[in-house]
């Protein structure tokens, strides 16, 4: 549905051919200055706003994009690809034209004037109608909110600490008491052993070994057998708490190595194609052939790669289709997660990626904080799409060396 215009409009585009040169005149000077006005409003607001036509041309943008990102007045009808070559116009531009309710929101760092970190979200100028009048793309200076965000998780850290010391302690009870009555089990039995053995005689200074002592001891080492046997599976399985806990805890270190996307795409579907395929889910993979392969940490990587899919899995409550796809541009390869859930609302788009916020009932909402702190260790960024009623992409993007500082150019004579 289009935006409503206002009634002052509407009734001067209803009689337009019957005005005078006087009523022509009135019209002009309140247009300018309900112009002036609103340049004046957007202008006093920190967030950079800029405003481009259907073809991706900048026909407006206040002063904060001056401040953010360079961009002078004289620089208007720049094609946005050039001004932010972050921002995927072709896929903004192909959600506008298709209609419908939608928001993008894009996050990604520039180095001039001064290196920031910004977040920038994509509304259609004409609401949720099909075809295209253009596009405000809304930039959000997010450096401060980011530092601000990595103390929290620091503070937050340590504070969750208390908390997993809690959890830790039920999940190692369990396993150690089964070790400890286990222990005591075997403790018995190696004694029953001990008086066998004191039982043997000895008849004219030859042993003779007690029939029944014998057959004991059989049954006693078939019992030791499953005795240690438990005992090493509850050994692996504290390994395996106080692995993941120190996990969450504690971020390992990137170690880039060259490798491939796909064959991690491919090893995460592997992992957890059960699980989806238990849901009623479908999957459809888009691997681009030939991919380059890429500096990253396979192994975190492909945890960024389960913690997406299980929440796409998760948004699907009745089936659906999980789609995976890769690709590669100039700078970089990328792999998307997509689904054909519910959507993420606007209102929650904003802090999707905050820690310890979730929209799940039993979420911790650490998932989404791991990703992106992934994501960022590999110099990387993740986009995220989302249309209400139709479902959600995530967009991770690593590059294929490292980043350079990306400058505007200069189109002074």
């Amino acid at each position: 549905m289009a935006t409503p215009k206002s009634s002052f409009l509407d009734k001067v585009l209803g009689r337009i051919g019957r005005l005078d040169t006087e009523g022509l005149q009135t019209v002009v000077q309140r247009l300018a200055r309900e112009r002036s006005f609103l340049e004046t409003l957007f202008n006093t607001i920190e967030d950079g706003v800029v405003v481009v036509d259907e073809n991706g041309r900048v026909i407006y943008f206040n002063q904060a994009v001056t401040e953010l990102i360079g961009l002078q007045p004289t620089e208007e009808e720049l094609h946005i690809a050039k001004i932010l070559p972050e921002v995927d116009w072709q896929k903004i531009s192909r959600a506008d034209h298709a209609g419908g309710a939608h928001v993008a929101r894009h996050e990604f760092e520039i180095f001039y004037p001064r290196e920031r970190f910004l977040r920038l979200y994509a509304a259609p100028l004409d609401g949720d109608s099909k075809g295209s009048s253009g596009v405000a793309l809304i930039l959000h200076d997010a450096t401060e909110a980011r530092q601000k965000t990595f103390e929290a998780i620091e503070s937050e850290r340590v504070q969750a600490l208390t908390l997993l010391a809690a959890s830790v302690a039920h999940e190692i009870g369990n396993p150690l008491n089964a070790l400890h009555i286990h222990l005591q089990l075997m403790e018995r039995e190696v004694k029953k052993l001990k008086s066998g053995a004191a039982s043997e005689k000895f008849v004219s200074g030859q042993r003779l070994k007690n029939l029944s002592a014998e057959v004991d001891a059989v049954a006693v080492g078939k019992k030791l057998e499953q005795y240690l046997d438990v005992a090493k599976g509850e050994i692996n399985r504290l390994d395996y708490i106080v692995t993941q806990f120190l996990g969450a805890i504690r971020p390992t270190p990137v170690q880039l190595k060259i490798a491939s996307l796909n064959d991690v795409v491919e090893k995460t579907l592997g992992l957890l194609r059960p699980e989806i395929e238990n849901r009623g889910i479908a999957v459809k993979t888009k691997l681009a052939r030939s991919l380059t392969a890429t500096p990253i940490d396979a192994t975190q990587i492909q945890q960024v790669l389960v913690n997406l899919v299980k929440n796409a899995a998760q948004a699907m409550t009745t089936g659906g289709m999980l789609t995976l796809q890769t690709g590669e541009n100039s700078d970089g390869v990328w792999v998307s997660v997509v689904d054909t859930g519910g959507g993420i609302p606007q209102e929650q788009l904003n802090r999707i990626f905050e820690p310890f916020y979730t929209t799940k009932k039993k979420g911790s909402g650490l998932g989404l904080m791991i990703v992106q702190r992934i994501v960022r260790a590999h110099n990387g960024r993740i986009d995220l799409e989302s249309n209400v009623g139709k479902g959600t992409t995530f967009r991770v993007w690593l590059p294929l060396h490292e980043r350079k500082p990306r400058l505007l150019e200069n189109n002074k004579s």
